[in-house]
């Protein structure tokens, strides 16, 4: 790597090393728990929510437009009670000096009219009365300027005769006491303030014409204008047109006090935050309570599980029971329970298996043992034939047992692992049926036959989901079985498929002894044999009809064992295997 590109590399570093500290704090100590994690996003909701409500500040908007109309209100009155207090002066009067000497004996003169005789100019000392009885019950100030923009009356300072408006002044150390709290609302205010107002100035000399709305009121045009002073405050300000018979005497300014909107506005602002401080404590309650409903199961659940992992096969560790909530607790409780009971159950059943194993090993061990040790010590061939031929009859049947336990074994994990397809009960049961007729041909001699009614579901009527050589494989061990207990020359197994509603069912009949009542359900346990009579010992691992309804229960179906009787002596016929099997639903593909 280049200098350059190793130069580049470390200010990345710089800049991601920040935001790993700050993930890192945030995994271990707001994410390290459910209950912090749903706490620190309702709290970050209502925190953006404020925020976003101070803002965007609506009520202050609202509040200066109602402040200004107002204003434009209350000057309008007070412009028309000036406007109606100027009146033109009636003590004097002009006469032409050119017309006094055309007049003749006994003539008089008349006064002439001017545009300076109809003025109505605006007299202080008759104005400061009439706007010290309006404004002094309002924080307003008034001021009044003339045609000319020069500042007439000022309601801060002089009246008429003296007459001084009073105003509270702030303490002198008012800024060296001000308390953290306004600084902080100064703080806030400054930061929410808009920053496209004009500065608010005085104007100087009494020159009213620094203000735009004092040139439009000139024009006769009421306008309003909001400023902002040096220490962020608001002022308010409205020109108001004097007229009198349309002709402009003056204007009339209203500016409200710096800072009375912005008392109100941090008010508002206080009363906010106060709502936000109940809102976010509740928002707590609520949270805990929230997280105490979603996390306290969850640990539990947990804490659960690992005792599973960490307790014995024999320690059953019980799941804590959520299954009353309709939820998604609800449901992992109850996944988690038969996850668990499964587990123990498959736990049982390997042991119970380990064992029957090592039982029906030792057996044929031990008879292999025997042979072998006897064999050394045999004195005759004959002997020495007999013990071989037991020998050779152990080892055949300990191929057999390995046999049938392998399959038996890897069962689950091949129809885990193997797709389940649609097909045919009815083509894999025809097959079936003719093989097993071509080997009773070579064996012992058995008639078998095969009917389907399908009813009236169609075509596919006959048709599951499934593994069909499993399948195969039940129909298969269920017709051996019984061909080995049918008479030998007047055996028959009768192999008939229907179809109900939502099931296929497969009976295998024959017509041999039939079962035990007490054997109808242990013939289904592993290892278990209830041979017939004159069958050679250990032709058979007792595996098949235990492999048979596990891979029956494996497609959803089930396979029982009867008696079949004769209806009027009650005698037992034979033997009725019934293999049921989901059907498929729909057309297939």
């Amino acid at each position: 790597m280049t200098d350059t590109a190793s130069n580049k590399a470390k200010p990345a570093r710089r800049w991601r090393k920040p935001f790993a500290v700050m993930r890192w704090v945030l995994a271990s100590t707001v994410f390290s728990s459910l209950n912090w994690r749903i706490l620190f996003f309702n709290l970050l909701a209502l925190f953006f929510l404020v925020g976003g409500i101070l803002y965007l500040n609506q009520f202050r908007e609202g509040l200066i437009d109602a402040r200004v109309e107002s204003l434009l209100t209350q000057g309008e009155i007070i412009a028309g009670a000036i406007a109606s207090s100027a009146s033109v002066e009636t003590d004097t009067m002009t006469i032409d000096p050119q017309k006094l000497l055309e007049l003749q004996a006994g003539e008089s003169a008349r006064p002439t009219a001017s545009d300076e005789d109809l003025r109505f100019p605006l007299n202080p000392e008759k104005v400061a009365p009439i706007l010290r009885r309006l404004i002094s019950p309002t924080r307003t100030r008034a001021r009044i300027f003339d045609p000319d923009a020069n500042l007439i009356l000022d309601s801060r300072y002089l009246y008429s005769r003296g007459q001084v408006l009073r105003y509270d002044l702030p303490a002198a150390s008012q800024d060296d006491a001000e308390s953290i709290g306004d600084k902080l609302g100064n703080l806030m205010n400054r930061f929410l303030q808009p920053g496209n107002l004009p500065r608010y100035e005085e104007a100087p000399g009494g020159d009213g014409s620094i203000y735009p709305e004092v040139i439009k009121a000139l024009d006769a045009q009421r306008s309003a204008v909001v400023r902002v002073t040096d220490k962020g405050k608001l002022i308010v300000s409205v020109a108001v047109p004097i007229q009198r018979f349309r002709a402009v005497l003056g204007v009339l300014l209203l500016s409200t006090q710096a800072g009375d909107i912005d008392e109100i506005v941090h008010a508002e602002r206080i009363a906010i935050i106060r709502v936000f401080g109940v809102t976010a404590l509740v928002t707590m309650i609520l949270s805990f309570m929230l997280s105490s409903t979603i996390a306290s199961p969850l640990r539990r659940l947990s804490e659960a599980a690992v005792r599973v992992r960490r307790g014995g096969p024999r320690e059953r560790e019980e799941i804590p029971d959520f299954s009353a909530r309709q939820d998604e607790i609800g449901h992992l409780s109850t996944a988690l329970r038969e996850m668990t009971t499964a587990l123990y159950d498959r736990i049982d059943a390997i042991d119970s298996f380990a064992a029957d194993v090592a039982h029906e090993l030792k057996n044929p061990l031990t008879s292999l043992r025997s042979a072998v040790e006897t064999l050394p010590l045999a004195k005759t061939e004959e002997s020495k034939a007999r013990l071989t031929e037991i020998i050779q009859h152990d080892v055949r049947r300990l191929d057999r047992l390995i046999s049938d336990i392998s399959d038996a074994s890897r069962l689950d994990a091949e129809l885990a692992r193997e797709d389940a397809a649609r097909f045919d009960v009815e083509a894999l049961l025809t097959d079936l049926v003719n093989i097993s007729r071509e080997t009773s041909k070579r064996h012992k001699k058995v008639q078998i036959g095969f009917t389907a009614h399908p009813g009236n579901h169609g075509k596919s009527a006959f048709e599951t989901y499934g593994h069909d050589l499993r399948i195969g494989q039940i129909v298969t061990n269920l017709i051996e079985n019984a061909r080995s207990f049918v008479p030998e020359k007047t055996g028959r197994v009768d192999v008939a498929l229907t179809r109900t509603r939502a099931q296929i069912i497969v009976t295998v009949t024959d017509n041999g002894p039939g079962i035990r009542p007490d054997a109808l359900e242990r013939i289904f346990e592993r290892f278990y044999t209830d041979r017939p009579d004159g069958e050679a010992f250990g032709q058979n691992s007792g595996l098949g009809l235990s492999i048979s309804r596990q891979i029956a229960e494996a497609h959803g179906g089930t396979l029982m064992a009867e008696n079949v009787t004769d209806a009027e002596t009650g005698a037992v016929k034979g033997a009725r295997f019934t293999l049921t099997l989901p059907a498929a639903t729909g057309k297939a593909s």
